[in-house]
């Protein structure tokens, strides 16, 4: 013991020692340039276009920028695409919230099976949700004709307008709820539902009063997801006609000139967004978080004379969001080969998807890591900023992004406009978020014992991030790469603005097609489409729920 430390000293300096040794990088207070650079040009490329829409906004005066507003009938399109907002939320928690609880909590036949019907939703863009109710619930649609037969010449208007928005997004978003649902029902304390039936509380009290109450992080974060989502949402509009601020915002672009006008409406558009996440936020600040203990087992309820019911139910829900989405495509397919109507050539749009959405997220993911390491690793108000930053595309809708790189590619850089370049920065900002988030949960599970290990055996910081922590987070990394290659593969609307002349993906023939009326040409690229959602959803967003969720609950009986 050295001269002059007792030995409680040196017992306090112990886990200052240990600290220090857990640190990988002691001794920096800031990340080398390799971090620092790829992160700044992150949150430039996410910031600069969109700050640049609201200059231009702007920039004629407070007067014109109001008259902009009001000739687009301002009034009326904000209360349209808040009723869309509100009643989709409605819709989609009065449909999770049973959902979740019956494959969660109950002895209900069949839950994993149920369980993954309800999740199979996710697999298909909002677009093509909307030309299949429309060709099921339209006018001239399968259900008219079926009707028919039995002396129904008129069925109620369900497809086009506001109930046709509402079904087609309320049906088709609702798992971005249901997912997060099924992991926080996993998660309740029984021992506070024991307390509620001890006080002579029964089944429906203690479920609205105990169990409801402590899934509100769920509640709130899946109903702002699908906000956002119905928000940001253009494709399922813009099929059923009714007229919200993305339509208007991409009318606006094709119609006039003057893009002062669609630059008007997205700045109401990203206003409308960063309200919502503040209520969010705001709501979540007055949750408690429970105490963290050893939980009891879930008692799992017995359904009873409710089991029919909740059966019928569940049956109804997927043959709407599963039976005729599927069925229609397959329906579409079958007539198009029938009658020899041909498919169309969905070879070149399929490969330009794979190819645009593969180098989006080759690009995104590389993006991705430096703000991901530095938030994580260095921590401090720059790192955490630059991070959010490069984050904030998540929550802008893609015909904002897509506005906002038309308005600043014509100002400053306009032999980009109308490049694959151009298309593949709007994609990269959209879900870059998504790469990000993928990247930092996979370097926060490395160990930093492994990257102190090896700058003990002489790596310095560079060679410690490329040797370590990267090759470790190639998982992570994977998945990110995998969840902005399929996002990118469903972008409708960035695509239609941002896409070179004669550059044709898989969306815009789908959403082309639909909209003119030519189903047969819409089966082949809406299948392909289908198909290649289907694996990466289920293996990087439902799987990890399900099997989670619904087997750990199973085990509790």
């Amino acid at each position: 013991m050295a001269a002059g430390r007792s030995e409680t000293d040196d017992r306090a300096a112990r886990p200052t020692l240990a600290r220090k040794i857990a640190s990988p990088f002691r001794g920096r207070r800031y990340p080398p340039l390799v971090i620092v650079v790829p992160s700044i040009a992150a949150a430039t490329l996410v910031s600069v276009p969109l700050v640049y829409v609201f200059v231009r906004a702007i920039a004629r005066g407070w007067g014109v920028y109001t008259r902009a507003l009001s000739s687009y009938d301002g009034a009326g399109l904000l209360l349209r695409t808040l009723l869309l907002v509100f009643g989709v939320a409605i819709l989609s928690i009065a449909i999770s919230v049973p959902m979740a609880w019956l494959v969660t909590r109950t002895d209900l036949p069949g839950r994993r099976l149920w369980a993954l019907l309800g999740a199979v939703p996710l697999v298909f863009p909002s677009y093509i949700a909307a030309f299949t109710l429309v060709a099921v619930l339209g006018p001239r649609g399968y259900l008219q004709e079926a009707v028919a037969r039995f002396g129904v010449e008129v069925l109620p208007e369900l497809a086009y307008g506001y109930s046709g928005a509402l079904l087609a997004l309320a049906l088709f978003s609702y798992p971005y709820l249901y997912l997060l649902l099924i992991a926080s029902f996993r998660e309740s304390d029984a021992s506070l539902e024991e307390a509620s039936r001890m006080l002579g509380y029964g089944a429906w009290p203690t479920f609205f009063r105990v169990v409801l109450p402590q899934a509100r992080p769920a509640l709130y974060g899946g109903t702002l997801l699908i906000i956002l989502y119905t928000l940001s949402d253009f494709g399922a509009v813009s099929i059923v006609r009714y007229n919200t601020y993305t339509l208007a915002i991409y009318n606006a672009y094709r119609a006039l000139f003057d893009r002062s006008i669609a630059a008007s409406l997205a700045t109401v558009l990203i206003l409308l967004t960063v309200i919502f996440i503040v209520i969010e936020v705001a709501l979540l600040r007055r949750v408690r978080p429970g105490p963290a203990r050893p939980r009891p087992s879930l008692r799992t309820v017995r359904l009873g004379r409710w089991k029919a019911p909740s059966l019928v139910f569940l049956a109804i829900l997927s043959i709407l969001t599963v039976g005729i989405p599927i069925g229609t495509i397959l329906h579409w397919g079958w007539r198009a080969i029938a009658y020899d109507r041909g498919a169309g050539d969905v070879v070149q749009p399929a490969l330009n998807s794979v190819g645009s959405a593969g180098i989006a997220a080759i690009a995104a993911v590389l993006l991705a890591i430096a703000p991901a390491v530095w938030s994580s690793r260095y921590r401090g108000k720059i790192g955490v900023a630059m991070e959010k930053l490069a984050a904030a595309g998540f929550a802008l809708p893609g015909i904002v992004i897509a506005l906002a790189l038309v308005v600043f590619s014509l100002s400053f850089i306009p032999w980009m406009y109308q490049t694959l370049t151009l298309l593949i920065a709007a994609y990269v900002i959209r879900f870059l978020p998504e790469a990000i988030a993928a990247a930092r949960a996979a370097i926060t599970a490395i160990p930093r014992e492994l990257e102190e290990v090896a700058r003990m055996l002489g790596r310095g910081t560079l060679g410690t991030i490329f040797t370590v922590t990267i090759p470790l987070m190639r998982r992570g990394i994977l998945a990110g790469a995998s969840l902005v290659f399929l996002t990118a593969m469903k972008e409708l609307p960035a695509t239609l603005i941002l896409r070179p002349i004669g550059f044709e993906t898989l969306a815009t023939r789908i959403w082309t097609t639909a909209s003119e009326g030519f189903y047969s040409e819409t089966a082949a690229p809406a299948l392909v489409l289908v198909l290649a959602s289907a694996l990466p959803v289920y293996w990087f967003v439902i799987r990890p729920v399900l099997s989670d969720g619904v087997e750990r609950a199973g085990s509790r009986r």
